[in-house]
C-alpha cells in the first residue's frame, strides 16, 4: 500500500493589469442569484467597500507583457478538489502572480481513506504519487465533514475563524425553528446579507486570484462547491462560474453545459464523470485558468449507503481514479501538463456505524427538551440538537447554565460520547477553542462520539457510534477516530519534489496557503495553515526552525457511580495544529 495503515503507532509523528477591485457597489442580494436556486428571499442592500483581501496577502501587481488577448473568456469555478498548479518554482514572495504559465489543479475524492490507495484500485493516484510527493501524515478539520473542510481548503483557516464549523448548524438570525445546511443557496445568501458579505469571515483562494487578474473554475458534483466561490458576478469575478450538484452561476451557464454534455444526471457516479467533462471539455476549452478545483462526490456518497471497502465503494474509487486519469489528459491535450501542479486531496476519512443513538429520545427521557425542530417559540432550557454524523451540536436556548451543565454530566455518564467540547470550558470537558470550532455562532456544547479500531463486515477497521440519520453497518464520519481524522493527500507538478513521502503532520488546512505561494501572493501571518514548504523544491527539506510535537489533552470528571475520562492528541508543526485523535469512556466504579 501507499499509505502507512491509519493504525496506534503508524502515524508519524515527530493581473491581467492590476485587476483589484477598488469599489464594488453591486448589493449582497445579488450575488446569488434567486433565479438559480427558485427562492425569493427578502433582499437586503448594503453598500459593499473595496474588498481588500482580508489577509496579510498582498494582492500581488500587474502582470507584465500581458497582452490583452491572453485573458480567458470564462472564469469557472468547479467544486472537485484536484489541485492542479502549472506553475514553476515560485519565491517565498514574488512581485507578481505567475498566471501566464502556471496553472492549479485540486481535485477532491470526498471521503477517500489513504489506506484505500493501492496500485491496483487507484493506479493513476499511485503513480501520481510517485511523480510527487505522498503525504502520509495528513488531517482534516474538526469536524471530519465536508463543508467545514471545503472551507478550510479554500481559506486556510479553522472553522471558528471561517465561520464555518459544521455540516448542519443552528442559526436562529437565519432560521429560528430548525437546523440548516450551511451550504444552501438560501443559506449563503442569508448569512451574507447578515453579514455584510462575510457568511465566509475571509476570502478564499478562488476570490484573491480573480482579484489579481487570474482566472479560476470552480466544479462540484457536490453541493459544497457554493462555499468554495460564491462571488460570481461581482467585480473581478463577474465572468466568472461556479457548477455545485447540477446548478450553476451566473444564470446562463448551465445551459450551455447541458447542450454540450446533457442534463446533470442522477446517478451518482455520472454526476462525477459529467462534473469532470464539465471541466476539461467546457471550462478548458479555451484555455486552463490560474486555479481548478474538481469537487468529485465518490467514495463518500457510496460509503454512506454501504460502508468502507464494500465492493460498490471499491468500485467508486476506482470511478474516481478514472475521472483523475480524465483530468491528467485533459492537462496533456492543452499542453500545460509540466507547468500544472496537481492536488488530489479528500476532505476527510470514514468509518463505519456500530450503533446508531436516538439523542432526541434518550434525552426526552432523561428529563429534558430535546428538539430536532421547534414547533413555536423555545423556552430557555430547551436544547436545539443538530446530527452531523459522528458528531452532535447542542444548543442551550438562553444559554441556560443549569441545563449545560446537566446536559454535559449526562453525557459524560453515557456509554457513547467520546470527546465533549464546552463553550465555557465546563469540568471535564474541554474549550471549544481547543478543536478551533469557538465562534459567536458556536453551540454550548459539541459531542464527538465514541469509537474503536475493531472491523467491519469487509474487513476494514475503524467503528464508531454515530447519530440518528443513518442505520448501523453502514458508513459515515465526523467524529474524532482516527480513521476519521486522517486523509488523503498527494501533490506533484515542478514545484514538488518527485518520489517523496512527507510524514510531517499537515492539513487541510495547509492547501490555501500553499497553493496562494506557489501562484506568487505574499505569505499571510492570517492563516492558520503553514506553507508545505518541506515538500516544494525551492525550499530546505527541514524548515530551520520549525518544532513538532505531539502531546495528548485530557480531562475527567469523578461522579458516585464512577469517573469520566478523556483524551485529545495533537500534533504541531510550528504554530499550525492537527487533531490526530479523540476519545473518551466512563468507567463506572
Amino acid at each position: 500500500m501507499l499509505y502507512r495503515h491509519v493504525v496506534p503507532g503508524l502515524v508519524g509523528r515527530s493581473g491581467a493589469v492590476n485587476a483589484v477591485v477598488s469599489d464594488m457597489k453591486k448589493n449582497i442580494g445579488d450575488m446569488l442569484s434567486d433565479d438559480a436556486f427558485n427562492i425569493d428571499p427578502a433582499r437586503i442592500k448594503p453598500a459593499m467597500r473595496n474588498p481588500g483581501n482580508g489577509f496579510g496577502f498582498g494582492s500581488p501587481g500587474p502582470l507584465r507583457n500581458l497582452r490583452f488577448n491572453m485573458l480567458p473568456k470564462y472564469c469557472t469555478s468547479m467544486s472537485i478538489l484536484v489541485l492542479v498548479f502549472s506553475l514553476r518554482v515560485i519565491p517565498l514572495i514574488a512581485e507578481t502572480p505567475r498566471f501566464v504559465d502556471r496553472h492549479v489543479v485540486v481535485v477532491v475524492w470526498d471521503g477517500m481513506r489513504p489506506d484505500f490507495v493501492s496500485e491496483e484500485t487507484t493506479p493513476t493516484l499511485w503513480k501520481l504519487a510517485r511523480e510527487g510527493v505522498s503525504f502520509r501524515n495528513h488531517h482534516p478539520v474538526y469536524p471530519s465533514a465536508t463543508m467545514v473542510n471545503g472551507t478550510a481548503m479554500v481559506t486556510g483557516v479553522y472553522p471558528g475563524k471561517s465561520g464555518v464549523i459544521a455540516n448542519y448548524v443552528y442559526r436562529p438570525d437565519i432560521e429560528a425553528h430548525v437546523a440548516i445546511a450551511v451550504e444552501s443557496p438560501a443559506v449563503v445568501k442569508k448569512g451574507d446579507q447578515l453579514s455584510n458579505g462575510k457568511y465566509i469571515s475571509v476570502p478564499t483562494i478562488a476570490e484573491l486570484v480573480q482579484r489579481a487578474g487570474g482566472r479560476t473554475a470552480v466544479a462540484s458534483a457536490k453541493t459544497v462547491g457554493l462555499l468554495l466561490d460564491r462571488r460570481v458576478g461581482i467585480g473581478p469575478a463577474k465572468n466568472c462560474t461556479t457548477l455545485f450538484a447540477g446548478s450553476a452561476l451566473p444564470d446562463g451557464v448551465l445551459a450551455r453545459i447541458a447542450a454540450a454534455l446533457g442534463p446533470f444526471p442522477s446517478a451518482r457516479l455520472q454526476r462525477d464523470r459529467w462534473t469532470t467533462k464539465a471541466v476539461t471539455d467546457f471550462v478548458w476549452k479555451d484555455g486552463v485558468p490560474a486555479f481548478t478545483v474538481l469537487w468529485l462526490g465518490e467514495p463518500d456518497l457510496t460509503q454512506h449507503e454501504t460502508a468502507p471497502g464494500a465492493p460498490s465503494a471499491l468500485a467508486a474509487i476506482k470511478a474516481s481514479d478514472e475521472n483523475l486519469a480524465a483530468v491528467l489528459s485533459g492537462l496533456d491535450q492543452q499542453g500545460v501538463r509540466k507547468t500544472t501542479d496537481v492536488f488530489v486531496v479528500s476532505d476527510h476519512g470514514f468509518s463505519t456505524i456500530r450503533r446508531s443513538i436516538d439523542l432526541r429520545k434518550t434525552l426526552t427521557d432523561a428529563g429534558f427538551v430535546a428538539k430536532t425542530e421547534f414547533d413555536g417559540q423555545p423556552k430557555p432550557g430547551d436544547i436545539m440538537l443538530v446530527g452531523n454524523g459522528g458528531s452532535v451540536l447542542f444548543y442551550v436556548v438562553g444559554h441556560d447554565a443549569m441545563v449545560t451543565r446537566r446536559l454535559v454530566e449526562f453525557l459524560q455518564q453515557s456509554d457513547f460520547a467520546g470527546v465533549i467540547f464546552t463553550k465555557q470550558g465546563l469540568s471535564g470537558t474541554f474549550h471549544l477553542n481547543d478543536a478551533k470550532i469557538d465562534n459567536p455562532h458556536a453551540p454550548d456544547v459539541v459531542m464527538a462520539f465514541r469509537w474503536n479500531d475493531s472491523k467491519n463486515q469487509f474487513g476494514t477497521p475503524g467503528m464508531i457510534d454515530a447519530d440518528w440519520q443513518r442505520a448501523a453497518g453502514e458508513g459515515t464520519h465526523a467524529t474524532l477516530s482516527r480513521f476519521d481524522m486522517h486523509n488523503t493527500l498527494v501533490a506533484a507538478g515542478p514545484d514538488f519534489r518527485r518520489g517523496q513521502t512527507d510524514d510531517l503532520p499537515t492539513g487541510n488546512v495547509d492547501l490555501a496557503p500553499t497553493i496562494l505561494h506557489i501562484l506568487g501572493f505574499n505569505a499571510s501571518k492570517e492563516m492558520d495553515g503553514r506553507i508545505l514548504s518541506e515538500a516544494l523544491v525551492s525550499t530546505d527539506s527541514v524548515p530551520p526552525g520549525r518544532k513538532t510535537e505531539t502531546k495528548t489533552m485530557e480531562s475527567g470528571k469523578d461522579f458516585p457511580a464512577g469517573t469520566w475520562r478523556q483524551s485529545l492528541q495533537i500534533s504541531r508543526v510550528g504554530s499550525t495544529i492537527y487533531l490526530d485523535e479523540g476519545n473518551g469512556s466512563f468507567v463506572p466504579k
